[in-house]
């Protein structure tokens, strides 16, 4: 693919064959990703890719926790939750889920299934933890560097075929993951990234979310009109 193509082409996948994806394509597209800049060249990131059996068991105990009311144990910050225009573009994007899938608004049972989809690392084959060291723990720098990092990831995968989302309720029961994942306790984890070949007759997949235009988004200083 070229680089636009990539870069326009690629979306959030939430539906996944059952299919392998081989570790040496893994190993590939983790080595172009870290390609991506960090401050100072300090390149703060770690993964954890992981698959199978030991997978399952972090679907299960992420489940298992939830629905028993247990809090939310991320280790990265959360901040506050979304207000004015940042919650009309989280909830704009529920919207164009649900009506993909056919999710009615007072369809409390297959709402609660979407979210636990989330817990459960959207069923993909394969999941990368994202990490980073915790003596950086308290740098501005660091986080930004792992999204840099995760953003080259996503877009990597997608030049190969596969697809990937970017997935917050994957780590938000960090013991299970720590546990199951093997996770140092030099490391803090950050993201999780569900992995996997599209299935391109699940419906959300084929959503394509809305951007800000360049005008609304950019302020352009000392070039003329």
């Amino acid at each position: 693919m070229q680089f636009d193509d990539v870069i326009l082409g690629r979306r959030s996948i939430r539906g996944y064959k059952p299919d392998p994806v081989p570790r040496a394509l893994i190993e590939e597209i983790i080595g172009l990703a870290m390609r991506a800049p960090s401050s100072m060249n300090t390149q703060p990131w770690n993964f954890y890719v992981i698959t199978g059996e030991p997978l399952n068991r972090i679907r299960a105990g992420n489940t298992e926790r939830m629905l028993a009311g247990v809090p939310q144990s991320r280790e990265f910050r959360t901040g506050q939750p979304f207000d004015g225009p940042h919650r009309e573009r989280q909830v704009g994007v529920a919207k164009q889920l649900f009506s993909a899938m056919g999710i009615a608004r007072d369809d409390k049972d297959k709402r609660q299934d979407w979210v636990m989809r989330g817990f459960r690392q959207f069923d993909a084959p394969v999941c990368v933890i994202v990490t980073y060291d915790r003596v950086l723990d308290g740098s501005d720098d660091t986080p930004f560097d792992c999204g840099a990092v995760t953003n080259a990831l996503v877009n990597a995968a997608w030049s190969r075929g596969l697809g990937a989302v970017i997935n917050s309720q994957g780590i938000m029961q960090s013991p299970v993951v720590r546990q199951h994942a093997g996770i140092a306790d030099d490391q803090v984890i950050m993201k999780s990234i569900a992995l996997g070949w599209p299935d391109h007759d699940f419906p959300a997949n084929a959503v394509v979310s809305e951007r800000k235009s360049v005008k609304e988004a950019t302020v352009f200083v000392g070039f003329e009109d």
